[in-house]
C-alpha cells in the first residue's frame, strides 16, 4: 500500500474515531480505538512500538515507544491536551529521524473539531538511509 493510501486512511479513521468518542479521553482509549479503527479496515498496526537510538552503529533501547506504527510507514503520536506545545513537534521529528521514516502524523483529540488537532510531519531522507527498526518487531507485510 503506497503512504498516501496509508495516510488517508489515517485521517479518515482518526475523524471516525473522535466523531465517535469527542473529546476528553485519556490518550490510551484513543490510542486503542484508533489502532482497532485502522486493522478493521486491514492496515498492519503495531501499538506502542520499540524504537531504539542507534549510537555510533549500536542500538540501544531506551525505553522510546511510538503510539502507532502503521503498515511499518507512518508513525502516528497521539495526544490529548488542552494545548500543543513546541516539544510535541520536535518528538515526531526526532522519531521519525530514528526511524527512518519519512511521514508521522501528530493527533491531538482533546479539540472540538478534530480537523483542527491533525498535523502531518515529512522527513525528507537521502534514499540510501534505511529504517533502524529491528525487523522483528515489524509484521509482515
Amino acid at each position: 500500500m503506497q503512504v498516501n493510501e496509508v495516510t488517508g486512511h489515517i485521517v479518515d479513521a482518526t475523524l471516525k474515531v473522535h466523531t465517535a468518542l469527542g473529546p476528553g479521553l485519556l490518550e490510551s482509549a484513543y490510542e486503542a480505538c484508533l489502532a482497532f479503527e485502522l486493522r478493521d479496515r486491514g492496515l498492519a498496526v503495531i501499538r506502542q512500538a520499540e524504537l531504539p537510538v542507534v549510537y555510533r552503529d549500536v542500538k540501544l533501547d531506551l525505553g522510546y515507544r511510538l503510539d502507532l506504527l502503521v503498515e511499518n510507514q507512518v508513525i502516528v503520536e497521539l495526544k490529548a491536551v488542552e494545548k500543543m506545545i513546541p516539544l510535541y513537534e520536535a518528538q515526531i521529528l526526532s522519531y521519525l529521524k530514528l526511524s527512518g521514516l519519512s511521514v508521522g502524523f501528530l493527533l491531538n483529540f482533546n479539540v472540538r473539531r478534530m480537523k483542527n488537532g491533525i498535523k502531518r510531519f515529512v522527513n525528507q531522507l537521502p534514499e540510501h538511509q534505511s529504517p533502524s527498526l529491528p525487523e522483528s518487531k515489524l509484521p509482515p507485510l
